[in-house]
């Protein structure tokens, strides 16, 4: 059930995501407006449209998040592997999807705060790592290359 559950939503997430998908969408609510006033928007034919459409949203929804998930979760993969790779990337990064809101605000903040440094230097090519990042501050300040001349 899985396997058919993935291509499933594979298959529907690429093909709604066409341009003839579009059309066939745009098609069908003109069909339905025509069906409207061939039957007099009665409440029979309301209540028909109103349950197709809320079918069909509802299914869409969970589709296309089943496909967001894997496709996060393949993203991901491919970040951790980038981490995993460098030898001087911290492999506390790895996983960190699994931290909580809290610790991730931690480390956005940390983040934030190498961002102002690197900023403060003018340089593009400083960079830092939560790991010794006031060691490797220092050490690639001294060392940097000068800044491009057109880069504020």
């Amino acid at each position: 059930m899985k396997s058919f559950s993935n291509r499933f939503s594979y298959t529907v997430t690429k093909l709604s995501g066409k341009p003839a998908a579009l059309a066939i969408a745009f098609l069908v609510i003109i069909l339905c407006a025509i069906s409207g006033v061939l039957f007099d928007f009665s409440a029979n034919w309301q209540l028909a449209i109103t349950t197709c459409t809320t079918a069909i949203t509802f299914l869409m929804v969970f589709i296309i998040q089943q496909s967001h998930n894997k496709d996060i979760m393949a993203l991901q993969l491919k970040l951790n592997e980038l981490i995993a790779c460098r030898e001087d990337a911290s492999n506390r990064l790895i996983d960190i999807e699994a931290l909580s809101n809290d610790e991730l605000e931690v480390l956005k903040q940390f983040y934030a705060r190498l961002s102002m440094l690197a900023r403060r230097e003018n340089n593009l090519h400083t960079s830092h790592s939560p790991d010794e990042a006031v060691f490797r501050h220092q050490s690639k300040r001294r060392t940097a290359k000068k800044p491009f001349p057109h880069v504020l």
